[in-house]
């Protein structure tokens, strides 16, 4: 008996911890698992394996101190096993990014990459809030104090990857500098997915003139609740598929292509339910509305290159290689006069039987061609693969003896 009444609360431990772990994952508040999760399912083994196999659950530890405490408990042991590999480890590499969230709250957060089993893991390193300045000396200041607490190597640190921003790359002051400066085997590198954003920021002036007057659209409608409701009402008329436009920031980085793309497709709703409105005779003008449709298609392709960027796999200098040849290929169909690379655009010009004039086409060819420099200009050498070798493996590249 005591043997099982062991096991027991063993199962009952275990079965506590995956709860909070799932808690944690989910984000959800700690009173969640005693409030809800457990009489759910005490319910559910109560109707699908009867009353008395329910009783048991009543053995599982599921208060909000007690997940806390096992939450807390989870996150040391995966620090610990982070911090045991590293010191394992042969080389790392570093990628940290100090950006301010919604809140107001300057946050600094350092990832990890390192070989693990024949494979690279990324992993948290650290994640702290800065209080008061944000300055290269104080980031590199946070980092170090990580480093030196855990007794980790400054010197199997190869590569330090940041936004490359002023505070980071600073020839004298800048957080990257002065990694370096203690880690004297480290390269440095500016983030392949910052580098996108700030390439295909560049566009001609009617494209921008017609981006911000988007932008300008969607503001003033979200401004005010009533307009958002009304606009919500027509689309639900009209029987579309979403109802609200999106808002549109440059700190997202799919932020463009949604937001246009959201745009064109409400833009009937909006001209029925705002007639009065003076942005109702862009969204009538037939160029404009070309103009948006091209880039509503543009960024959408572009946020593709975008979301393949990010997350584990690497490869990504030939996802950029690969870019600037869709870019060639749709700049050479638009030369002979083929949109059918575009489809909202396409479908826009069909449906409308408008016959595309020259100078739109000249503009998009134009607006195709920067993009192009854009690429050259922020991935210099791009066809060397010795220099770029460390985007398809960071330890590539070995220190000099």
């Amino acid at each position: 008996m005591e043997r099982i009444s062991k096991n027991e609360n063993e199962n009952a431990t275990e079965a506590s911890f995956i709860v909070s772990l799932h808690i944690a994952k989910a984000g959800k508040p700690h009173t969640i698992a005693e409030t809800l999760i457990k009489s759910c399912v005490k319910d559910v083994v109560s109707c699908m394996l009867g009353p008395d196999m329910a009783k048991k659950i009543d053995t599982v530890q599921l208060s909000n101190s007690t997940i806390s405490k096992r939450i807390y408990t989870i996150s040391e042991s995966v620090e610990n096993e982070l911090i045991r590999r590293l010191k394992t480890c042969e080389f790392f590499s570093l990628q940290l990014d100090e950006s301010t969230d919604v809140a107001g709250l300057a946050v600094l957060l350092v990832f990890v990459r390192y070989p693990f089993e024949m494979q690279i893991e990324e992993e948290l390193l650290m994640s702290e809030v800065h209080e008061t300045y944000t300055t290269g000396d104080e980031i590199f200041k946070a980092i170090d104090k990580c480093v030196q607490k855990n007794d980790l190597e400054w010197s199997k640190c190869v590569d330090i990857c940041s936004d490359g921003a002023a505070a980071m790359v600073g020839k004298v002051k800048g957080a990257v500098s002065r990694m370096k400066q203690v880690a004297g085997n480290a390269t440095s590198s500016h983030c392949v997915i910052h580098r996108h954003s700030l390439a295909t920021r560049r566009m001609p002036q009617d494209l921008k003139v017609v981006l911000d007057g988007a932008v300008k659209i969607i503001n003033h409608v979200k401004s005010c609740p009533l307009q958002a409701h009304l606009l919500k009402l027509t689309t639900e008329d009209l029987g579309m598929d979403h109802f609200h436009l999106l808002l549109h920031t440059e700190v997202w980085w799919l932020s463009r292509g949604n937001f246009l793309a959201r745009l064109f497709e409400l833009k009937d709703a909006l001209v029925v339910t705002f007639t009065e409105e003076p942005f109702i005779q862009q969204l009538t003008d037939v160029d404009w509305l070309l103009k948006l449709g091209y880039l509503s298609d543009i960024f959408e392709k572009l946020n593709e290159t975008t979301t393949s960027l990010q997350g584990k796999g690497g490869a990504q200098l030939e996802k950029i290689k690969d870019l600037r040849k869709i870019i060639t290929f749709f700049k050479a169909c638009v030369e002979s006069r083929d949109i059918s690379n575009f489809p909202r655009l396409q479908e826009f010009v069909k449906t409308n039987e408008i016959n595309l004039q020259t100078n739109f086409l000249e503009m998009c060819i134009a607006h195709l061609q920067g993009l192009e420099r854009s690429i050259v200009d922020y991935f210099p050498d791009i066809d060397s693969d010795d220099i770029y070798s460390w985007m398809m493996n960071p330890f590539f590249l070995r220190p000099e003896t």
